[in-house]
């Protein structure tokens, strides 16, 4: 009898996840790339996961402070090398971007105002919200220690934001330089990384100014962007994308076992190099393989992405894009905050505010993973409306933009650690 009824229960929720796939499926327009969709999203969905395996805390009387389990699980390094996936994101960006642009209904100018401003509202979004959620935890005793980590974590993801939305201010250069030397385009970039790389740990390093590495930012990221608008031309074929591939492993390798390069892709507290802020050599390497590894799947993914179960989640994931990059964090702060409070702000939970130095640490944050994933589920519901445009034409808009910007000001100046 509960084996029937256990069997009429999952009919319809099979039925009803066919039916949702076969709508995705009919509204998805003929000219829809889906392997790029579809490596947009698996980039996506490892920001999270990174951010969320990779990242830990520790408590004591001052709350809740940032700690990594790389800090005590070095071996676990290679791990950030599946989840550092900005490279495949940066990549996808400039395909997409390319594509775009040539259907742009008017100007250069109208083009760019609408992709920057797509990126800007849900930054604003989740910066006000938490300048609100801010003074209220404050209000309500939560430690100053917390509140800034709180703070950095959610800001933390929204470097990526500012950097994405300065290189595709560059696409119509990037676009130039495609077409007057393809691939190759992005070669100046990975070589004026590596000028900076060797001026900063070089036998030199000693007489460099600290905000040299700043220098790495934009070429940094803009190799991987430069290269997908070289993609999206045409001008990057089967041949490229395993030079890309050979290439980008080549130069990895080495670094790591000739140069010393630190193996982990995302900062560990209290190591003095980091690969990741700015960007490194290594994360440039690391990004051409990605993308040579990506353009040459591009085929397979797409026929695999025709199929409607498997196509819908992509869709999915894509229109919740800058929802999950600018709320993921908020998601695990959610559990983590109130967590913090118990036993009088004591209690060290395992997973959540105990210190990620044991393997139970690893376990008991694999079985959180679930409870994250759900909070941003629940938290994009409501959060889905600062992505959509901003009603234009009365006051209490304009009045609405006016104190969102005010929040988010107040919020960027303790987040940033002025105030």
């Amino acid at each position: 009898m509960k084996s029937r009824t256990h069997t009429r229960t999952q009919a319809p929720a099979r039925t009803r996840a066919h039916e949702l796939a076969a709508r995705v499926e009919a509204a998805t327009p003929a000219h829809r790339d889906r392997a790029v969709d579809g490596l947009r999203a698996l980039a996506l969905l490892a920001v999270p996961l990174g951010h969320w395996m990779l990242g830990g805390f520790r408590l004591d009387e001052d709350g809740l402070h940032n700690a990594s389990p790389l800090s005590t699980f070095g071996a676990f390094a290679p791990l950030s090398w599946v989840l550092q996936m900005l490279g495949i994101f940066f990549l996808v960006g400039g395909y997409a971007s390319v594509l775009s642009y040539h259907r742009r209904p008017s100007t250069t100018a109208a083009w760019l105002r609408g992709r920057l401003v797509r990126l800007g509202r849900p930054v604003l979004g989740v910066t006000a919200v938490w300048a609100v959620l801010l003074a209220a935890l404050s209000w309500l005793g939560v430690p100053g220690g917390t509140l800034r980590t709180g703070s950095t974590l959610v800001i933390q993801p929204l470097w990526f934001v500012g950097v994405y939305t300065l290189v595709t201010a560059l696409t119509p250069l990037c676009i130039r330089r495609a077409r007057k030397l393809g691939g190759w385009a992005a070669l100046p970039l990975l070589g004026s990384v590596a000028v900076v790389d060797f001026l900063r740990y070089g036998p030199f390093a000693e007489g460099m100014p600290s905000w040299l590495s700043v220098l790495n930012i934009l070429p940094g990221w803009l190799f991987a962007y430069q290269l997908g608008v070289s993609w999206g031309e045409g001008r990057i074929g089967k041949r490229g994308a395993r030079l890309l591939l050979v290439g980008g492993g080549v130069l990895f390798a080495v670094l790591l076992l000739a140069f010393h390069y630190p193996a982990s892709m995302v900062g560990v507290p209290g190591e003095a190099r980091t690969n990741s802020h700015p960007p490194s050599l290594l994360v440039v390497a690391l990004a051409a393989a990605q993308s040579g590894a990506a353009i040459l799947v591009r085929d397979r993914l797409g026929q695999a992405l025709r199929r409607p179960l498997l196509w819908a989640p992509v869709v999915v994931v894509n229109l919740s894009a800058m929802t999950i990059l600018c709320w993921h964090q908020s998601a695990m702060l959610a559990t983590a905050v109130p967590a913090s409070l118990l036993d009088g702000g004591t209690a060290a939970v395992a997973g959540l505010t105990a210190g990620p130095d044991t393997v139970g640490w690893v376990l008991a944050r694999t079985a959180w993973l679930p409870v994250f994933a759900g909070l941003l589920v629940l938290i994009a519901r409501y959060a889905r409306r600062f992505d959509a445009p901003w009603k234009a034409g009365t006051r209490a808009a304009s009045a609405r933009r006016a104190l969102a910007g005010v929040l988010a000001a107040g919020f960027a100046v303790f987040a940033l650690g002025l105030a």
